[in-house]
C-alpha cells in the first residue's frame, strides 16, 4: 500500500500534472459504434463500487472490467474475488491492473480504460473526477459528489471541462433513470398538478453498519473504514443518503433552493464509534418562486422507515415514485421497469456509443450543495443562502491524505459552529 500524502487543495487544481503521460481527450474512435468493447476501471471497491460494477456489466453488451483501485488491499481483494465469480469473462483485472493506496486512482487512469466508476467516499470525488476528465475518461460517479463548497466548485468546473471534451458524466442519482419517476415528472412539468407550491421529502430509517476499530489502525484508517460517521468523508447522512430525495425536489422545482433554515442533532448515536455526525435533521428549503420544501432525515436504530417524496401543486399532488392525484390522475401500477441501478449505466453507455454523451455533473453538484446547505443550516443554526454557500471558502477535507493521526472534529453546535470553519 502506498501511504504517501496527497495534498487536496493542490490536487484539485493541478491534477493534470499528477496524471502526466496519460492520454488526454476522449477516445473518439470508441464513440462511433455499438460493437466496440468498453473498457471500464473501478476506483473505490467497497459495497457500492462492487455493486455499481456488476450493474455496469449487466447494463450493456461489450463491457469489460479491466482495472480496479482502492485505498485498502483487503477491500480490493474481496471485491476482485466477488466480481470474478459474478462476471465471468467480462472480468479481466490482473495483478498489473489492480492498485492500492491514496494514489490508486492514478494507476487505474493510466491503464487503457475508456470509462471509470468513481465510488470512493465522497471526500475524494472532486479530485478523482478532475483526474478522470483530465485523462479523457468517461465517468460514472456515485453520489454525493463533494462534502464542501470547495469540492462543489471543482466538480462544476470538471463537468464544464467534460462538456468541452465530449466526455460523459452520469451520477448515481438513479431516480433520474427510473421509469415511474420519469413519467411522473414529465406529467408534473406538463402541468398535471398545476403550479407547484412545495414538497416534502424524507429518508427516515434505522441505524447503519459500523466497523470496530482494530489494533494497528491509525486514526485515518479507522475513519476511512467508518467513513459514514465523519462529515469530512461522507458529508453527514443528509448529504450522503438524503441527497436522493433532495434531488427529486430540485428536479420537480426545475432548480435549486435559494436559502435554507433547519434543525438537527445527535441524540441517540452519541458513542465515539459513531464519529461526530448528527442522527437527525429537519430542514426547510425556500425556492425562487417562494415555494417551500420540508426535508427530513433520520438514522436511529429501532425507528420506523419512511423514505420518499410528496410534491404539492395548485391542482393536485404526487408521489413521483408511483402516482398523481387530481384532475389528471395517473398511477404507474404494476407496470414493469428496468432496475434503475442498471438503467443509469445503460443510458450512460448508450450516450457514449452514440457520440452524444450525457453530462449530469452540474446537476448533481447542485443537488449535493442543496444537501450541504441543509446540513450547514442545522450545524450553525443560521439561515444559509445559496450564493454565499457556493462561494464560501469553507473546506472540511484535510489538505493531505496519509495514514497517521487524525483528530475527530467536535460535534457541531448551533450558534457556535460557523460556516467559515476549516479542517
Amino acid at each position: 500500500m502506498n501511504n504517501k500524502g496527497i495534498t487536496r487543495r493542490d490536487a484539485i487544481k493541478t491534477t493534470a500534472a499528477a496524471t502526466a503521460g496519460i492520454v488526454a481527450g476522449p477516445r473518439l474512435a470508441f464513440a462511433v459504434g455499438q460493437s466496440a468493447t468498453l473498457r471500464v476501471g473501478v476506483i473505490g471497491c467497497g459495497g457500492r463500487g462492487t455493486g455499481a460494477t456488476a450493474n455496469c456489466v449487466e447494463s450493456s453488451d461489450g463491457v469489460e472490467i479491466v482495472a480496479m483501485g482502492d485505498l485498502f488491499a483487503d477491500r480490493l481483494a474481496s471485491s476482485r474475488q466477488r466480481l470474478a465469480e459474478q462476471l465471468g469473462d467480462a472480468f479481466k483485472v490482473t495483478g498489473d491492473t489492480a492498485f492500492t493506496g491514496f494514489d490508486a486512482f492514478e494507476g487505474v487512469l493510466a491503464t487503457n480504460v475508456d470509462m471509470v466508476i468513481l465510488a470512493t467516499p465522497p471526500a475524494f470525488r472532486p479530485q478523482h473526477l478532475r483526474a478522470a476528465i483530465d485523462a479523457g475518461k468517461n465517468v460514472f460517479m456515485e453520489k454525493p459528489v463533494a462534502v464542501d463548497p470547495m469540492g462543489i466548485r471543482s466538480v462544476i468546473e470538471s463537468a464544464d471541462m467534460a462538456k468541452e471534451k465530449g466526455l460523459a458524466i452520469v451520477s448515481g442519482t438513479q431516480r433520474r433513470h427510473q421509469a415511474p419517476y420519469l413519467e411522473a415528472m414529465k406529467r408534473i412539468h406538463d402541468g398535471a398538478i398545476g403550479d407547484w407550491t412545495g414538497a416534502q421529502v424524507f429518508w427516515n430509517q434505522g441505524g447503519l453498519w459500523n466497523r470496530e476499530r482494530q489494533p494497528g489502525w491509525t486514526d485515518m484508517e479507522w475513519q476511512a473504514r467508518n467513513w459514514l460517521y465523519f462529515t469530512w468523508l461522507s458529508g453527514d447522512h443528509i448529504v450522503e443518503q438524503h441527497i436522493h430525495n433532495i434531488d427529486v425536489a430540485n428536479w420537480a422545482m426545475h432548480g435549486h433552493p435559494i436559502r435554507a433554515v433547519g434543525v438537527g442533532g445527535r441524540q441517540v448515536r452519541v458513542e465515539p464509534e459513531f464519529g461526530h455526525i448528527f442522527d437527525h435533521f429537519a430542514i426547510e428549503f425556500e425556492y425562487e418562486n417562494g415555494a417551500r420544501v420540508l426535508s427530513m432525515c433520520r438514522q436511529i436504530q429501532g425507528t420506523a422507515n419512511h423514505v420518499g417524496e410528496h410534491i404539492v401543486g395548485t391542482r393536485g399532488t404526487s408521489d413521483p415514485a408511483s402516482w398523481i392525484r387530481g384532475p389528471q390522475a395517473w398511477e404507474w401500477g404494476d407496470a414493469e421497469y428496468v432496475n434503475p441501478y442498471v438503467q443509469e449505466h445503460t443510458d450512460l453507455i448508450a450516450s457514449i456509443r452514440a457520440g452524444e454523451p450525457l453530462n449530469e455533473g452540474r446537476r448533481v453538484a447542485e443537488s449535493t450543495l442543496t444537501a450541504i446547505m441543509g446540513r450547514e443550516a442545522a450545524y450553525t443554526g443560521q439561515e444559509i443562502v445559496w450564493d454565499e454557500l457556493l462561494n464560501a471558502e469553507m473546506s472540511i477535507v484535510p489538505d493531505e491524505f496519509h495514514f497517521g493521526p487524525m483528530p475527530v472534529p467536535a460535534v457541531a453546535v448551533p450558534g457556535i459552529t460557523t460556516l467559515d470553519r476549516d479542517m
